[in-house]
């Protein structure tokens, strides 16, 4: 089967006002992320989601990285964004120190890996990316049980930035980048 090619041109040339986002993302990837190339079209809205996901993904965040990375990388699957699964495979496995989570995040729930705070947040992510987001009653009290209000907060605007990245991308058919290929095993959307 051939990966869908985007639509949508991705720049040649991206902005200069977005050069320190490019130095970054050369020092952490190697390279310039494809996604660049599409949201050079709006630098100043980019550069505002870049600090948006850069708050989220502080050092006093209310959530674990390994536990932002799972759930980050479950949304991209949910999605089927290709370039975020990607991605946050690659983040998931270099918080984890290995691939078995990774490898089990699509099937979580059938997973002996996944603690019962990460089996919540899970539900709680993949209800929160459903078209219209569906938070029952019983998930509610489950996620009060482990999280504080704040933490659920925060968590609730992590899950809606990777939403509006994963669908971004997956609307555009933005590719991977072969960025988790660097890790033995890879990642399974």
């Amino acid at each position: 089967m051939n990966d869908p090619q985007p639509w949508v041109s991705p720049l040649s040339r991206i902005p200069l006002s977005l050069k320190p986002l490019i130095a970054t993302q050369k020092k952490h990837y190697g390279d310039v992320l494809h996604p660049t190339r599409w949201w050079g079209r709006m630098p100043f809205l980019f550069w505002l989601v870049a600090l948006f996901v850069g708050f989220l993904e502080r050092r006093r965040a209310r959530l674990t990285p390994v536990m932002r990375a799972l759930l980050m990388t479950r949304v991209s699957q949910v999605c089927h964004c290709a370039f975020c699964v990607d991605a946050n495979s690659l983040r998931l496995a270099q918080r984890c120190g290995a691939m078995d989570k990774v490898l089990e995040v699509a099937t979580w729930q059938e997973s002996v890996l996944f603690n019962e705070e990460e089996r919540v947040a899970l539900a709680y992510a993949e209800a929160v990316t459903a078209t219209p987001p569906c938070v029952d009653d019983a998930l509610k009290a489950r996620m009060k049980h482990f999280f504080t209000d704040d933490t659920i907060a925060e968590m609730t605007a992590l899950l809606a930035f990777q939403n509006l990245s994963a669908r971004f991308n997956a609307a555009l058919d933005i590719p991977a980048q072969g960025l988790c290929d660097r890790v033995q095993g890879g990642p399974r959307a």
